[in-house]
């Protein structure tokens, strides 16, 4: 409630400061130019007669506005000056009325200040006069005594003051003289006037030559032809009811209305008793508006009345009779105003589009006009109550359209303004104007991402620059203000190189991995996201991205034991007492990859004797299917199969030999000094090269001790007491293994080198026991492996 009160005490300040202003600046300024004077012709210096400088008029928004809003006149903001617009014509502006003033306003917007001024536009006698009527007749007594004046009818001349009509004159002759009869507004009537008696029977027609003159310099001139027929005597002249009518018509009254009627009466009878009625001075719009019944004196309209046109019309009817004698009235037409002009509103000055963030500002300046007169031209100016805008009054009929405070563009972007002038005639006139005032968008809005974290999946192995995924922000304002530039922000984590991994395309925010991602080496990262406008200031926001990295099949199965070495095979030994289900070994093997693609399964593909082993599928024991028979092989070949369950599935073969021995009680000792010969059979062979070499028959002496040393070699174990174990520490060529997995006693085992590596690397194990001496069933050691 305080803040009404505070604002309409603002309103009556304001009226009255501006009602002040008025008061102070009422006197118009004046300036003159003369008619038919040429388009850009000076006018005036505005800005010296305004007090100001030349740079202020285009800084405060100078306008001249005119008040039927025609641009006869244009202010030149860079000069200061006032020129001609266009051509002016003194009779197209103001017809009869002297002088002649055109008023204009000079309008100053910022701040808003207002002068009038008035143009006083000058005659240059550029029209004749001219006559009605190529000829007039008169009728004039014989009888008229000398002295007597006959009324003539007057000429037009467009022009005013001193270039109107300023005398008449007719050509030389011995009867008539011309007398010049001023009226009060300034009109001069000719009279013929008769100089000395007339004498039908000596003369019964004259023709004279009338003269029309103004003060022009040069002095224009109009003729006509005066006819005078010398009549009879007629002793009454016609007389009118009344010397004056005065008649009121509305201005929307139809053509062909009545006027009015006008009645003389002439006491003579016959033809001098017959009267017509004609009109006298009449000015050629006055002729084109109402039309007289020469018979009956009725008056009717025959043209649209406008009162903000003309409002008054004056006639002068002459009645005559048959005899020539005639009388005058003169018939005074007031012309009503009706409503009948809706209200005008002119845009003086639109500002459009207006930032959102603006506090209240001014938006509109227009002013209304009402060419009705009275209650009728009366006005009331308002605008929907749907819209955040005032209307503030301001000098004269000028109003100021202002916000009402800061706009939301993002609410409303465009209002439609509705201004209503309405008058307060009977029936009320209403004018309404569209304004279409458009926001502009400020930056007051920051990015929004559709979701605080997004989760993106990228399969293992795949191509380079692969669209993983797109993150997707908004922003509610427009323009640049709306257009966003994603980027990768630094990452929390230092050692990530995230440069390396992903990069995201600016304009729409779609990811790419730049590379092959491993999902043995990263299974997941993060990092943020963000997206900046293009404001100013410009705003941004973040958002989290995390990506997984999907497993693929990509990497096989992976045997840790039995080790697979092609050059020396691991052999597994095998009791042949064994029970079915004995656990002769386990298959143990890993996968990198992980869920399905690293279950594994193990499958037996070939076996020397099928049937007698099994492998369980699921953790790679391999047992016996039965009980071993004499006639069982003493060697046997296992294949297995170990497979992943990815798709398309990987696998890996793994190689077993098994042994079948008698027990494990005798050991297999191979001798010190045999163990030191695995370099031997290549000191043969470059032997045996030397010897092909040269003679053939050392070839054949040193494959003879060849197999001499071997038969020496296989038969020194079989000294060995009873297959008993030796007590005490074992020698240095052996090794003790003792309660592993499901072998439960302690073995022997010869360690095998590769022959190729020329390391110390161990390859695999070979148990020994006596009962491999039988040379049937042992087949020789391979010569690139020696027992240490």
């Amino acid at each position: 409630m305080e803040a009404g009160r505070a604002r309409k005490q603002r309103q009556v300040l304001q009226v009255f400061f501006f009602l002040g202003m008025a008061q102070a600046g009422w006197e118009p300024r004046r300036y003159f130019v003369l008619e038919e004077t040429g388009s850009g012709a000076f006018v005036a210096d505005l800005a010296n007669d305004l007090g100001l400088g030349v740079g202020e008029l285009a800084a405060r928004g100078a306008q001249v506005d005119s008040e039927d809003n025609e641009p006869r006149l244009q202010l030149d903001l860079h000069t200061g000056k006032l020129i001609l617009n266009k051509k002016l014509d003194r009779e197209e502006l103001c017809g009869h009325t002297e002088p002649c003033v055109m008023h204009f306003q000079v309008l100053l917007k910022n701040p808003l200040e207002l002068f009038r001024a008035e143009l006083l536009v000058g005659d240059i006698n550029d029209h004749s006069p001219e006559f009605p009527e190529r000829e007039m007749t008169l009728r004039i007594p014989e009888t008229s005594p000398p002295g007597t004046a006959f009324p003539l009818k007057n000429a037009q001349d467009l022009d005013v003051g001193n270039n109107s009509i300023q005398n008449y004159n007719i050509g030389p002759n011995s009867h008539f003289r011309v007398s010049v009869h001023n009226r009060g507004n300034g009109r001069k009537n000719p009279e013929l006037v008769l100089d000395q008696e007339l004498d039908r029977e000596e003369q019964g027609e004259f023709r004279l030559t009338l003269t029309a003159l103004d003060g022009g310099s040069p002095p224009r001139t109009g003729t006509t032809q005066i006819r005078v027929l010398v009549l009879d005597v007629n002793d009454n002249a016609p007389e009118f009811a009344q010397a004056l009518y005065h008649v009121q018509i509305p201005e929307n009254s139809p053509l062909s209305s009545l006027v009015v009627k006008v009645s003389a009466k002439d006491l003579d009878s016959g033809t001098n008793g017959e009267l017509s009625y004609s009109l006298l001075y009449t000015s050629q719009e006055t002729s084109k508006t109402f039309e007289l019944n020469t018979l009956s004196g009725e008056v009717r309209l025959i043209k649209v009345l406008d009162f903000e046109t003309v409002s008054s019309y004056e006639l002068d009817i002459e009645a005559s009779d048959g005899g020539g004698l005639s009388g005058k009235c003169s018939v005074s037409i007031q012309v009503v105003d009706i409503n009948d002009n809706y209200p005008e509103l002119t845009i003086s000055s639109l500002t459009s589009p207006i930032p959102e963030n603006s506090p209240e500002m001014e938006v509109a300046v227009f002013r209304i006009r009402d060419r009705d007169s009275g209650e009728n031209g009366r006005m009331v100016c308002s605008i929907q109550d749907s819209v955040p805008f005032i209307l503030k009054p301001s000098l004269g009929n000028f109003y100021k359209l202002m916000t009402e405070g800061a706009l939301d563009r993002e609410t409303t972007a465009l209002y439609n303004i509705t201004i209503t002038v309405t008058d307060l005639g009977t029936p009320r006139l209403k004018t309404q104007h569209n304004i279409t005032v458009q926001v502009s968008d400020v930056n007051d809005n920051a990015p929004a991402f559709s979701q605080a974290s997004y989760t993106m999946y990228v399969p293992e192995n795949n191509s380079p620059a692969l669209h993983i995924g797109t993150v997707r922000a908004t922003d509610s304002d427009s323009g640049a203000n709306a257009q966003l530039t994603y980027s990768l922000l630094p990452p929390h984590d230092p050692h990530l190189a995230l440069a390396s991994l992903v990069s995201i395309n600016a304009d729409n925010g779609q990811l790419f991995a730049l590379r092959a991602l491993d999902y043995e080496a990263l299974q997941a990262f993060e990092f943020r996201v963000g997206a900046a406008d293009r404001g100013s200031p410009a705003l941004s926001s973040q958002a989290l991205v995390r990506v997984l990295v999907l497993d693929a099949n990509d990497n096989a199965p992976f045997v840790l034991y039995p080790l697979q070495n092609a050059s020396a095979p691991c052999t597994e030994l095998l009791p042949r007492a064994a029970e079915p289900g004995y656990l002769l070994t386990k298959v143990v093997a890993v996968d990198r990859d992980s869920g399905q693609n690293a279950w594994l399964s193990f499958q037996l593909l070939k076996a020397t004797e099928p049937g007698l082993f099994g492998v369980w599928p699921h953790n790679g024991e391999v047992r016996t299917a039965r009980l071993l028979s004499e006639r069982d092989a003493p060697r046997h070949r296992l294949l297995l199969l170990v497979k992943d369950n990815g798709e398309p599935p990987q696998s890996a073969s793994v190689t077993l030999h098994v042994l079948l021995v008698d027990g494990f009680s005798q050991p297999y000792l191979p001798p010190p000094e045999v163990a030191r010969q695995p370099a031997q059979p290549d000191a043969l062979t470059l032997y045996l090269v030397i010897a092909l070499a040269s003679v053939s028959s050392l070839f054949l002496f040193s494959l003879l001790l060849f197999v001499a040393l071997r038969l020496c070699r296989r038969t020194r174990p079989a000294s060995l007491p009873g297959g008993s174990v030796p007590e005490g520490r074992f020698p240095g060529h052996l090794l003790d293994v003792s309660g592993a997995g499901t072998l439960s006693h302690s073995y022997q085992y010869e360690v095998c080198l590769a022959g190729d590596s020329g390391t110390d690397e161990f390859k695999f194990l070979k148990p020994i026991y006596p009962n491999i001496l039988d040379q049937n069933s042992v087949d020789p050691p391979s010569n690139d492996s020696a027992a240490i």
